[in-house]
């Protein structure tokens, strides 16, 4: 098969079909690891401002492992590994309700957590101790000034690095292959090996990342913005 030819790849409906199939499972796994990965990091970050001293070393150690463990690795453990050992019905009731698709968002969700929960302590940690004492001033307690003074302006100095780490989650997604995920790498995939079109559905693939990536940072850029005092007033 020899020549360029999209219109062999986007003019197949067999094609297109397994393309949106995949777009929708990597939304699914993005948005449900994004969503586990948040709520986790604000619980990681609760935990290590408790009065707990055994808090910061216990997070600090769940940090430190999800920052140095390739996340592939982490992905293989929990499908290959973690998922052999629970009891048979469990693990024929994930079977029954896309396994692959479940563990992708585990595993993707609770290494991002690692990510999330350090933009947003360095956020906190960029905010000025005098705004504490003022909201204190003023007559906030310790509790009502965390939530309306030192945590709004924590999360607008994070959002740069949560952005950042929003889409590299949603490239990593594409990982999810290695448990058989059916994202869209592994749509490409198929297609591929149903087309042996290997240039145009790789070429497909590749402008389809990049224009959700787009997408993701143009919505973290409109966040950013409104966010900003400055640039609110600026709109």
């Amino acid at each position: 098969m020899t020549g360029f030819d999209l219109s062999a790849i986007l003019g197949n409906p067999e094609y297109r079909s397994l393309l949106l199939q995949g777009i929708e499972m990597t939304f699914v796994i993005y948005m449900g690891s994004w969503l586990l990965a948040m709520t986790l990091a604000i619980l990681l970050l609760a935990f290590r401002m408790s009065p707990l001293k055994v808090g910061n070393p216990i997070v600090a150690a769940y940090v430190s492992y999800h920052r140095n463990v390739p996340t592939l690795v982490q992905l293989i453990l929990w499908y290959f590994g973690i998922f052999t050992l629970l009891p048979q019905g469990f693990a024929n009731w994930l079977t029954d309700h896309n396994a692959e698709a479940i563990f992708a968002v585990i595993g993707l969700g609770l290494c991002q957590a690692a990510y999330f929960s350090e933009d947003l302590r360095s956020g906190l940690r960029s905010v000025s101790p005098g705004q504490m004492e003022a909201a204190k001033a003023l007559g906030h307690s310790y509790i009502s000034a965390l939530r309306f003074v030192i945590m709004p302006q924590g999360v607008r100095n994070a959002l740069p690095p949560l952005i950042n780490h929003s889409v590299s989650l949603f490239k990593n997604s594409s990982i999810a292959i290695v448990v058989g995920a059916s994202e869209l790498t592994h749509a490409v995939k198929e297609i591929e090996n149903l087309s042996f079109r290997t240039f145009e559905i790789y070429l497909v693939g590749t402008v389809l990342y990049l224009f959700f990536s787009l997408i993701i940072m143009a919505a973290g850029a409109y966040l950013s913005m409104r966010a900003d005092p400055v640039g609110r007033a600026q709109a």
